[in-house]
């Protein structure tokens, strides 16, 4: 599925990915290929992207906002983010 992260500025991120795993106002959730539509908001905090199934990640920490999925492509409109160092 593909995965955009944007802010009013910028597209932080746009890639194909296994999954993300998104803040949402109601606790953390996770959406993965042919998850169903959905449009949810999305509090303050870590977004957590899963680039493969060989568990090669990405981080980013994000300021409130929404997301949308849609026919395999999640879109995050939040109002800030930036990228986190995974740590190994």
């Amino acid at each position: 599925m593909n995965l955009e992260i944007l802010t009013p500025e910028k597209k932080l991120f746009s890639a194909d990915v296994y999954g993300v795993q998104l803040p949402g106002v109601m606790g953390l959730f996770e959406v993965l290929n042919n998850h169903a539509p959905l449009v949810s908001a999305l509090k303050t905090g870590k977004v957590k992207v899963l680039k493969d199934k060989n568990n090669h990640l990405a981080f980013f920490t994000i300021q409130s906002g929404f997301v949308e999925v849609l026919n395999n492509k999640v879109t995050v409109l939040v109002e800030g983010a930036v990228p986190v160092e995974a740590k190994s």
